[in-house]
């Protein structure tokens, strides 16, 4: 590595050279220019005056624009690059390239470190690495300036983020997953919500709910901001969210894909979260190589992990630590919450009974209340309130969370007053409901072995070979065995035809005995 150059220069003096001749050059054209202002900008300049003179005759030669030549170098070709591309980035192979098809003469004129030299000078870091990693490698290679910050609940920012933590749920072991909602100007975690899986619309609801509201157990950050922006993803384009945010009156920003840096006050709390949150607990994820089983997955044992519950726990109190006693260099050394109460911006909320009735999703045409309720998705729901209501013809309309079918909402379908809620009257025991989970988990896991072993049967299998020589099968089958898989793997639409009973359908009879019947074919005449 070179040594680097002392914090006095040499810098790049070009431009300054220029105006120095320029001025010099007036001078002459003046007929004022002196041998003593010749000596004044060599000093200045730390050359000997005879090099100063040699710039203002190189002015001459360039129209009175001072050019300096530079040094020589070897330089890229078009087919060096497209070398180069094909190699992805490898210069060392691409060389090598070049060499055995004589591009550099015979014997090369052009060293491998020439080469290198060149490589570095014409591509920039990011263009380098692009060639070998493609655009998300040279994404990392961007700058971005920062927003300018505002009020706060003027921008929110959500995702997802999957915690880098196993955690015991129910018997197995799993990744939750965290939707929040985040102020960009002062980087409160406004309100969020877990769940063991994948997140949906529901959680994105119930994060939004958590956030906005600002009484009981919710945190004291809060209120309706005038925008929220957020990536790409299905969740967060889904009509249901789209609705819900435009009751409230905040404008959705979809941002476009491969722009995390458009929202990076969430992006850098969920890289905080990794880092300074899921890295201490037990069943991380990321754990080194050496403490791994022979299939690479992390050595924990179920009883080591933390229970679901436990889980939200730890979650829950790492984000008000982080509200409370976290400083932020960009917000002065203060934490979140000081920077949230010294912003004197007016908040603006909803009671939680409006807020829970703006994040519900329409479940169709009015319904009738009927002596066994409701009837939804081939079950029926309860209330209280419904005695008294039964076989009077009375129409109600379901609102409902995304997901959740053990409880609905019902508003009257003239007025579209609230009446109450309903829940499912004929709902499974935990007993059932684990019966039938274990019993989907044994038929996926039968079905999943089923694949595995198809996708074996499916792959040919070939003989090592140590010279130029035609592929030779291995798992080749006898003519009975391949007969026998044969008639196993037959589609059943192959073999419609012979499954086909035409005798068991009751053919149309004429009902005039005025139709003609068609006339057979007549025979051939035999010929003397």
């Amino acid at each position: 590595m070179p040594a680097l150059p002392p914090p006095t220069g040499p810098y790049d003096l070009t431009s300054l050279r220029a105006a120095a001749v320029r001025r010099l050059l007036r001078l002459r054209a003046a007929d004022r220019l002196a041998h003593h202002d010749v000596r004044t900008v060599a000093a200045g300049f730390d050359v000997h005056w005879r090099t100063v003179r040699r710039w203002m005759d190189n002015a001459d030669a360039h129209h009175g624009t001072y050019t300096p030549q530079g040094r020589r170098h070897f330089t890229l070709t078009p087919a060096m690059h497209e070398a180069l591309a094909r190699w992805n980035g490898n210069a060392a192979a691409t060389y090598r390239e070049l060499v055995a098809d004589g591009i550099f003469g015979n014997p090369p004129r052009v060293s491998q470190a020439t080469f290198y030299r060149a490589v570095d000078r014409e591509l920039s870091p990011g263009q380098r690495v692009a060639l070998r990693g493609g655009e998300a490698a040279r994404r990392r290679h961007d700058v971005h300036a920062l927003r300018p910050h505002g009020n706060r609940n003027d921008v929110w920012e959500t995702d997802h983020v999957e915690a880098s933590v196993f955690v015991n749920v129910d018997g197995r072991r799993r990744k939750p997953w965290i939707t929040w909602f985040i102020d960009h100007t002062t980087a409160v975690i406004c309100g969020l919500a877990i769940t063991p899986h994948q997140p949906s619309q529901d959680a994105i609801l119930a994060a939004a709910r958590d956030a906005i509201l600002c009484t009981d157990h919710h945190r004291p950050f809060g209120g309706i901001p005038r925008k929220i922006r957020t990536d790409r993803g299905r969740d967060f384009l889904g009509k249901c969210v789209d609705e819900a945010f435009k009751k409230f009156g905040t404008e959705l920003i979809v941002l476009p894909p491969y722009s995390p840096h458009l929202k990076g006050t969430v992006e850098a709390i969920n890289g905080a979260a990794k880092h300074m949150l899921f890295k201490g607990l037990p069943g991380y994820a990321h754990t080194p190589r050496s403490r791994r089983d022979r299939r690479g997955q992390p050595l924990w044992a179920l009883d080591d992990l933390l229970d679901y519950e436990t889980f939200i726990t730890v979650v829950l109190d790492w984000v008000d630590w982080w509200n409370n006693d976290h400083t932020i260099a960009r917000l002065h050394r203060c934490t979140p919450a000081q920077a949230w109460h010294a912003d004197l911006t007016p908040i603006d909320t909803l009671d939680p009974a409006d807020l829970h009735t703006y994040t519900l999703t329409d479940a169709g045409p009015p319904r009738k209340i009927t002596s066994k309720g409701v009837r939804w998705k081939s079950a029926y729901y309860v209330g209280d309130w419904m005695h008294g209501h039964s076989s009077a013809g009375e129409m109600v309309r379901l609102r409902h969370e995304p997901h959740h079918y053990h409880r609905v909402e019902l508003y009257d379908a003239h007025t579209l007053t609230y009446r109450g809620s309903a829940f499912r009257s004929d709902e499974m025991s935990p007993r059932q409901s684990r019966a039938l989970r274990n019993a989907r988990r044994r038929e996926a896991d039968r079905y999943a072995a089923k694949a595995r072993r198809a996708r074996k049967n499916a792959n040919p299998r070939y003989a090592a070979t140590s010279i130029a020589a035609a592929p030779e099968p291995l798992n080749r089958l006898t003519g009975s065995q391949a007969s026998a898989q044969l008639r196993e793997l037959q589609t059943p639409e192959a073999d419609l035809h012979a499954e086909a009973r035409p005798d068991l359908l009751n053919r149309p009879k004429p009902d005039s005995t005025r139709w003609t019947k068609p006339l057979s074919d007549p025979k051939p005449q035999e010929t003397q």
